[in-house]
């Protein structure tokens, strides 16, 4: 029998306790809406993710809005939603871009083999897991592409794209954009990070 959740907390009320004990993926589908708004779930366990910066904002709205206009008929593009990487033990993500397929819009939870490209913009605090921890995440998963928007290292974003070796289950890099992307996998598309 699985236990029953409480509300989400409040900001003057303690964590409720399913934030300090490993949850089933039936008690995160239990969960309201809001309470999964700013979390992820790695081994089970609820993991906070910071709030993200306008600029973090802004460079992953200009790629969902290149990747939505590039993508075609068979893919969409979309922003900050949980992609189940695994039920058990369970591990949500919710990358900042998601292109995934347009005949999965409906599916319930987005899952890997939904997936075609995950982005993920850096931000202080979350280096270690977005250069390590998601992508081999990302990877064990089968998404095919991964890319990662770095914003601290000059004027413009540098977006570092990588494509899955499924021998390995890891990702090699494939090219490295400065401001401006014109990539050509996993479809062609271009976007000036340059004004951001």
């Amino acid at each position: 029998m699985t236990a029953e959740l409480p509300e989400t907390p409040s900001a003057h009320s303690p964590a409720p306790d399913w934030m300090h004990r490993p949850i089933t993926a039936e008690e995160y589908d239990s969960l309201p809406e809001e309470a999964c708004a700013d979390i992820e779930i790695v081994d089970g366990m609820v993991v906070m993710s910071p709030s993200a910066t306008k600029r973090h904002n802004l460079v992953a709205q200009e790629l969902t809005y290149a990747l939505k206009a590039a993508s075609g008929a068979d893919w969409r593009a979309g922003m900050d939603f949980d992609v189940r990487l695994q039920d058990v033990p369970l591990i949500i993500r919710r990358p900042d871009v998601i292109v995934f397929r347009a005949d999965a819009l409906d599916i319930e939870p987005t899952r890997p083999e939904h997936i075609l490209l995950v982005v993920e913009v850096v931000s202080p605090g979350s280096e270690t897991t977005d250069r390590v921890t998601k992508p081999a995440q990302y990877a064990r998963a089968g998404i095919k592409y991964y890319w990662r928007v770095e914003q601290a290292n000059g004027p413009a974003p540098e977006v570092f794209t990588y494509l899955l070796d499924p021998a390995t289950s890891t990702y090699r890099a494939t090219e490295v954009f400065t401001g401006q992307v014109k990539a050509t996998a996993p479809f062609p598309v271009e976007v000036d990070l340059t004004a951001i």
